[in-house]
């Protein structure tokens, strides 16, 4: 007895600890799914930046429950699987929802966004995001152009002062030079 509550407190630390170290936890079912399949998607999350476990579904309950996270009804019955996505939540979310459309017997359930229940719905569309680094540059993009165009107002006066004295310069030149 005493080995059992050891071995669940193991799991529920390990658990806990997949769950603050990731920013999403996409829970799906995979019943009926064969070993080479699992592999299969093991690997692609793995390039994704996460990680697949399969979850004991009152112990993961437990752990959202201790956590403040509040999910709906039947998300975690069944065979549960469980995405925790550590690097880049849409990347995750987008191979997670790339092996769905592949294989029948994967289905996304729901999952949890920053300690925030999501839909299947809400998982799709956190894989139709684009990923980290193009976000980076277009909000890059977005605040560095009202800056150039700050500095191209200001040296423009200067760019027309160094243009009009050029102009004399030159004709200057040209007049002394005729002389």
């Amino acid at each position: 007895m005493a080995k059992s509550r050891e071995l669940k407190e193991t799991i529920l630390a390990q658990y806990e600890k997949w769950l603050s170290r990731s920013q999403a936890i996409i829970l799906a079912e995979y019943k009926g799914m064969a070993m080479k399949d699992l592999d299969a998607l093991r690997i692609k999350i793995r390039e994704a930046g996460g990680e697949f476990h399969v979850v004991k579904n009152t112990l993961g309950r437990k752990v959202l429950e201790n956590a403040g996270v509040k999910l709906p009804e039947g998300l975690l019955e069944g065979s549960s699987g469980a995405v925790f996505a550590f690097r880049d939540a849409p990347a995750v979310a987008k191979a997670v929802m790339e092996f769905a459309k592949t294989t029948e017997a994967f289905k996304v359930k729901g999952g949890v966004l920053e300690r925030t229940s999501i839909t299947a719905d809400g998982v799709k569309a956190l894989a139709d995001m684009p990923p980290l680094p193009i976000v980076r540059a277009r909000l890059l993009g977005t605040i560095l152009g009202p800056a150039s165009k700050l500095v191209r107002t200001l040296a423009e006066p200067g760019r027309q002062v160094a243009a009009v004295v050029k102009a004399y310069a030159e004709q200057d030149s040209a007049g002394t030079a005729a002389s």
